[in-house]
């Protein structure tokens, strides 16, 4: 049979249907996308292997970058669709490739030695059920398709693609980025509820390592956005996510953007949500506890084409909850989960086996869902429910919530200053730099390892370097001020090539009496430049929002960390100058401090966890660019 493509998005009484020949390309720019007629133009497979075109870590399985250019575009109500399907019994027989126990063990690795060395917030681990189907893998694949539009609610998108040399077929609740009428959204989507497990909905939406999961891959995707949306992405939710087996949490993003669809698609490859944050360092830890490579699973369908006035758009939503079938009967259906610092083995087994519940059920491999997809009433329909959801955003940033006007949050003191972060790999990076515009600053990002003596990088719209153009070494543009970003890691390795860089570089600042400030592993590797003892946290600080003292005020912050800084006393009289130090009085650790043309945050001022984020640096930079002294009427304290 040709190459064909069954596609239904929610809330549509018809199913496209796609015809066409399938093409192989290398990288997503080599995607097939002339100017011609409004409507689908091609519909592409993406691999998670794809993310090396970003230079990020993975195992190179080869799963090809297939494209079905669409020569003939259906729609087919529903019904008549369904109709034509089979209802064929299918008969296959299997289990996952890393049974519960090395699974759990796997879990235990990744909290104890990544998580908890600081390496990152949040990791996905996934495996794979594989099964051999009897009987013709076509049909297989046309009766689960019938049993997904039948028996499955909520999806984003439910397919079957036919390539030829495989089959995809799944329900997928995720879109990942969509751009139509100039407006590029994603769609953050993490926390689940097992409908099997007997647990109280509402008990799940106030449980805090659900919500802690949903507000860590929001910061996640609020990194994609401020990279290829003119102003970052506003935030829209939260809402609810209810599918036949498991019911999710999701907010949604937006914000105007004028690339090409094949650049935003590498520039959000891949879902924080199916990886981890953050997101580079997230690829070295699949590719060490995974050891394998992942075929389609966390990559994405993209279907590519234009409006009627020409416009590109795209439609992409994850590739997971989906089955791969190849002509021989060879099934996988590969589940994750993601693990952040509240969880335990057990829940995240039970987890990945209720994420492939449904597509298991399709294909006969399990009992389908035991309550009717339409029974009773939405969630959303208990005020209890719309209350819990609401919520959640009490005491996050609104500056990712509102709409503001242009130069509303401008700074006298700051604005037309310029502003170069470093870039410690952690694309938190690229919302500071919307931050610091709001206030007035110019900005220029570039990534630790493309410093060096060399010329500066190509300048954007606004006459400022492309943030991360990795366009070879660079040398440190002019700036005002210099922000020695966050990243993974720990800042005390004399081995990490990026911490001897830091250190080097913030020694150098400091030095020069350049105004600099840190943030996060750049407040970190600030305070060891001061003489400060930084030491790993007994329990990691990943996506935790607290009240600290901040310089005689209490604010409301965001932290992402391993490693703190620690002192006894409130001021250190350094080489430098006096210094500042704002702590918890319970332990010593340091949250931030500040000094005669220096700064720095433990806490990351521009998580959407830090409802004060911004006030924090409207304060804090007029000072450290104007050389001012931490309180000098504070009489100096020197630790031993």
């Amino acid at each position: 049979m040709q190459p064909f493509a069954y596609l239904h998005r929610d809330g549509a009484d018809h199913i496209d249907v796609l015809n066409g020949d399938v093409v192989t390309v290398a990288t997503l720019a080599d995607l097939p996308l002339p100017p011609g007629r409004p409507g689908p133009a091609a519909l592409a497979l993406v691999p998670y292997r794809q993310i090396s075109e970003r230079g990020f870590a993975c195992v190179d399985d080869g799963a090809p970058l297939q494209c079905l250019r669409v020569a003939e575009h259906r729609r087919v109500p529903v019904a008549e669709l369904i109709a034509e399907l089979p209802e064929t019994p299918i008969a296959a027989s299997g289990g996952f490739d890393i049974d519960d126990d090395e699974y759990g063990r796997i879990v235990a690795d990744v909290l104890r030695d990544e998580i908890g060395a600081g390496e990152g917030a949040n990791f996905v681990i996934h495996r794979v059920f594989t099964a051999t189907l009897d009987g013709d893998p076509l049909t297989a694949a046309r009766a689960a398709f019938r049993r997904l539009l039948t028996g499955e609610q909520g999806a984003y998108w439910t397919f079957l693609v036919h390539t030829g040399d495989r089959i995809l077929v799944g329900a997928t609740p995720e879109r990942h980025v969509s751009v139509a009428d100039g407006l590029t959204m994603m769609n953050p989507i993490s926390g689940t509820h097992r409908h099997d497990d007997g647990r109280d909905l509402l008990d799940f939406l106030t449980d805090t390592k659900e919500i802690d999961e949903l507000y860590m891959v929001l910061d996640e995707e609020l990194k994609m956005m401020a990279e290829v949306a003119e102003h970052g992405g506003q935030v829209v939710g939260p809402y609810l996510k209810e599918m036949a087996h498991l019911t999710h949490t999701e907010y949604l993003l937006a914000g105007r953007g004028r690339l090409d669809v094949r650049a935003v698609l590498r520039a959000t490859m891949f879902a924080p949500t199916v990886t981890g944050s953050p997101l580079e360092n997230a690829c070295r830890v699949i590719a060490r506890h995974e050891r394998r490579g992942r075929g389609y699973y966390a990559g994405v369908l993209a279907l590519l084409g234009h409006d009627e006035q020409g416009r590109q758009t795209l439609d992409a939503p994850i590739l997971i909850r989906t089955a791969e079938i190849r002509p021989d009967g060879t099934l996988r259906i590969p589940v994750g989960a993601t693990l952040v610092r509240h969880s335990t083995p057990a829940g995240e087994v039970a987890e990945t086996h209720a994420k492939a519940a449904g597509i298991m059920a399709a294909l006969g491999l399990r009992p389908a869902a035991t309550r009717a997809p339409a029974a009773g009433r939405p969630a959303t329909d208990d005020p209890r429910v719309r209350a819990a959801l609401a919520a959640r955003n009490d005491r996050l940033a609104r500056f990712w919530l509102d709409q503001r006007r242009p130069g509303e949050l401008a700074v006298d003191a700051l604005t037309g200053r310029r502003a170069v972060i470093v870039d410690g790999e952690d694309t938190f990076t690229a919302m500071l730099a919307h931050q610091l515009r709001a206030l007035g600053l110019l900005v220029t990002v570039v990534a630790w390892n493309d410093l060096a003596g060399g010329p500066a990088p190509a300048s954007g719209p606004d006459g400022v370097a492309v943030p991360h153009a990795r366009t070879g070494r660079v040398a440190l543009p002019d700036a005002d001020l210099v922000v020695v970003g966050p990243g993974p890691g720990d800042p005390g390795s004399a081995a990490d090539p990026k911490m001897v860089a830091l250190r080097a570089l913030a020694g150098s600042l400091l030095a020069a009496r350049r105004p600099v400030l840190g943030v996060c592993l750049g407040h970190q590797i600030l305070a060891t430049t001061l003489g400060l003892a930084v030491h790993r946290r007994d329990a990691p600080y990943q996506g935790v929002a607290r009240d600290v003292p901040l310089f005689g005020a209490t604010r409301r912050v965001g932290f992402y960390a391993s490693f703190t800084a620690v002192a006894t006393a409130d001021i250190l009289d350094t080489a430098y100058g006096r210094v500042e130090l704002a702590r918890d009085e319970a332990d010593g650790t340091v949250h931030a401090l500040r000094g005669p043309g220096f700064a720095g945050l433990q806490f990351h001022p521009e998580s959407v966890l830090s409802a004060d984020g911004v006030a924090v640096l409207a304060d804090l930079l007029p000072a450290v660019l104007d050389g001012a002294p931490a309180r000098p009427e504070l009489d100096p304290v020197v630790p031993a």
